[in-house]
């Protein structure tokens, strides 16, 4: 699969992070990276343990490399997670919304698994 394939199936904006990385192989290193940093499983970690300042980092943070990357569906999806935490608690709707996060998490990772090696 390329990078390109991967965004498309992703629901990610290719072209527009192509742009601001430079090349495929950028955003391949760039998601590699992104992957190995596990910011999901720090998140569920947050919010088993009832870290609900923790959690609200981890999933702006997790945001903002979402939007760094063009990842638009995991983006959006922790996004909805870091407005639900803004106010300090961890609402009843948490493990949803967590499981969105995942959702969408699983399908980058799984989708960066499949790409063909940068020439």
């Amino acid at each position: 699969m390329t990078t390109e394939e991967l965004y498309r199936q992703i629901g990610g904006d290719y072209a527009d992070t192509l742009r601001r990385l430079g090349s495929s192989e950028r955003i391949q290193r760039f998601l590699s990276l992104f992957l190995r940093e596990d910011s999901c499983r720090a998140l569920a970690d947050a919010l088993r343990e009832g870290r609900a300042e923790d959690a609200f980092r981890v999933a702006h943070s997790l945001k903002g490399m979402c939007l760094n990357l063009g990842l638009r569906a995991l983006g959006a999806a922790a996004d909805t997670m870091t407005e639900a935490l803004r106010g300090g608690r961890i609402p009843p709707a948490a493990d949803a919304l967590y499981a969105e996060v995942k959702r969408a998490y699983d399908q980058v990772e799984a989708g960066t698994a499949l790409l063909d090696a940068p020439n």
